[in-house]
């Protein structure tokens, strides 16, 4: 979703959107908060990979049969490629 919204921004409404940023928060800030952006989105990372793996462990413990999950990771990969490949010729220059 995030891919099709940058198609519609304009290099003047970046440099538009910059301006502002660097006005309201000056240029001196900016790089302490792309740094908290940063590790923050490092750390919601972090915290749904502990959680996916804390989900494994448990089905694994209770005897659940997560082989399936792999298979559709798979089939999921396959679609993304057919759509790439669809969408590779539908993209603008």
């Amino acid at each position: 979703m995030f891919s099709t919204i940058i198609l519609f921004i304009s290099g003047a409404e970046i440099f538009f959107i910059m301006f502002i940023v660097v006005m309201v928060f000056g240029a001196d800030k900016i790089p302490d908060i792309a740094k908290g952006l940063g590790k923050g989105m490092r750390q919601l990372r972090d915290a749904t990979d502990d959680i996916k793996q804390e989900i494994q462990k448990s089905a694994e413990k209770q005897g659940i049969d997560t082989s399936f999950t792999n298979d559709i990771r798979n089939e999921i990969d396959k679609v993304k490629e057919s759509v790439d490949d669809v969408s590779g010729v539908v993209k603008r220059k």
